[in-house]
């Protein structure tokens, strides 16, 4: 079936192809049900795009990052200061070191502050991650491999670029395949649907299923 595009929100079909597919459609019982050949009510495409639309930002990698160790370890830092040790307060100590770092200069091309307030840690949390991350600080190891899960820290399980020093990188990416994947995926369905959708007659044209093989003209409705 060839299409053709000289009106393509109207019809991709010749008008030889939408006779025929007029006749069938009123010509066939199906079961004794009759289909209508309506638009889909706008509420109904707006929710789809709301749908699609609201699914990608709450799952867009930059939003959804994890937590890694590098993001706590001026936090751990400022544990081990006087002052917060002379708290007895934990909610005001937390407070405090938050306060502590907000807006230092970081090594990392990510914003710490931005992770820290979509991560936010009591100080019963720091105290036991804090000997997990004081270890791995130890080792030299880049921290931003590392990921905070529960009341563990875990090596990443993302495999990025090779090191100088021949070891891999483990930082989640901004963007992931997965969502190249996505959004490639939505635009072949949505532009195939509508391809099916234009091929078909016109939503202007309604059956009348009288069974007498004819059909109402497009100026008619």
């Amino acid at each position: 079936m060839a299409m053709k595009f000289d009106r393509p929100l109207y019809s991709l079909s010749s008008k030889e192809e939408n006779d025929r597919a007029k006749a069938l459609w009123e010509s066939e019982s199906l079961g004794g049900m009759t289909e209508d050949n309506n638009r889909t009510p706008m509420p109904v495409v707006l929710l789809v795009i709301l749908t699609v639309f609201t699914a990608f930002l709450m799952t867009f990698p930059l939003w959804g990052q994890r937590p890694t160790a590098a993001i706590y370890a001026d936090y751990v830092k400022s544990m081990n200061s006087p002052e917060i040790m002379a708290m007895t307060d934990d909610t005001a100590a937390m407070a405090k070191i938050v306060q502590l770092n907000l807006g230092k200069q970081q090594p990392s091309k990510w914003n710490y502050d931005g992770l820290r307030e979509r991560h936010p840690m009591t100080m019963d949390d720091m105290r036991i991650i804090k000997p997990q991350i004081e270890a791995l600080m130890a080792k030299g190891v880049d921290l931003e491999d590392y990921e905070v899960v529960g009341d563990h820290v875990v090596f990443a399980n993302f495999e990025g670029n090779f090191r100088a020093d021949g070891t891999q990188e483990r930082k989640q990416p901004w963007w992931d395949q997965g969502y190249t994947i996505d959004i490639f995926y939505l635009i072949s369905f949505f532009v195939g649907t509508a391809i099916v959708v234009k091929c078909l007659p016109s939503y202007k044209w309604q059956p009348r299923h009288d069974h007498d093989h004819s059909y109402q003209s497009d100026h008619q409705i």
